[in-house]
């Protein structure tokens, strides 16, 4: 399969396996998105990581394919390559993206789906599309844009530049450069430590910010609001507050 989701203890490693540079043909697309959803049921998956592999993490939509395609069939599959990647960004668990080698074009968008970004010293990001006299089509003009900010955004898009690692670190377009050997490791220990969190508040509070996002502050708090007082029927609510009156702060058990 050219895209897998392997779980243990808790952590899925949602794996693209497409050598040599994990293009996103169509395939790929419904594979990840089939995947996100099986991911977002699993009771025995509670954080997710994206990963493509050790040399590249995925160098965008495959070309060849595309050209082969009119306006017609196009109107029709941009819709489908939106909703692949709106499923992984929907995914009500915390979800990172292990970045190595090229994001690029789809890539970049896939990472920006996640929650956090973790990428390689030798990262590169962007979207090229650009180049190709095309626009970013899988969600890059609106979840970039929203990351980084429109001015950043725009520039990324305009140009179609590829941002190495540091500076995307300094634009927030990554949350964190580690060497290309440990990015995985870097990975699953941010999922796995959330993985022994409380799962329902962890949902309340990505479900919280990323609806906030999209609404004015008022209807923001009314999101929050609700999704905090529905807490408190929670056993996770009970089982932390009980433990943080007895035992003190940070040392609760959550299942």
């Amino acid at each position: 399969m050219t895209v897998t989701l392997e779980v243990s203890e808790g952590v899925g490693t949602l794996r693209l396996d497409r050598p040599p540079m994990n293009a996103l043909d169509i395939a790929i697309q419904d594979r990840i998105k089939e995947l996100a959803e099986d991911a977002s049921r699993r009771d025995d998956v509670r954080a997710v990581i994206i990963y493509g592999g050790e040399k590249v993490f995925a160098a965008g939509a495959d070309i060849k394919e595309m050209q082969s395609m009119d306006h017609a069939a196009m109107v029709v599959r941009s819709r489908a390559l939106q909703e692949s990647f709106t499923a992984v960004a929907r995914i009500p668990k915390p979800v990172v993206a292990a970045v190595t080698g090229y994001a690029l074009g789809g890539g970049c968008e896939l990472a920006l789906c996640a929650d956090h970004r973790i990428a390689a010293d030798n990262a590169k990001l962007g979207q090229p599309e650009i180049l190709l006299g095309l626009i970013p089509g899988a969600g890059g003009t609106q979840r970039l844009s929203r990351l980084v900010g429109p001015s950043r955004a725009k520039d990324l898009i305009f140009t179609g530049r590829q941002v190495r690692a540091e500076e995307a670190l300094s634009i927030g377009l990554v949350d964190r450069v580690v060497p290309a050997a440990e990015v995985y490791e870097a990975a699953h220990s941010w999922a796995a430590k959330l993985a022994q969190g409380p799962a329902l508040a962890l949902r309340a509070a990505k479900e919280s910010v990323d609806a906030g996002l999209e609404t004015d502050i008022e209807t923001g708090l009314a999101i929050e609001r609700n999704w905090f007082a529905g807490l408190f029927a929670t056993e996770d609510r009970e089982r932390g507050m009980r433990s943080f009156v007895e035992e003190g702060p940070g040392k609760a058990k959550f299942l």
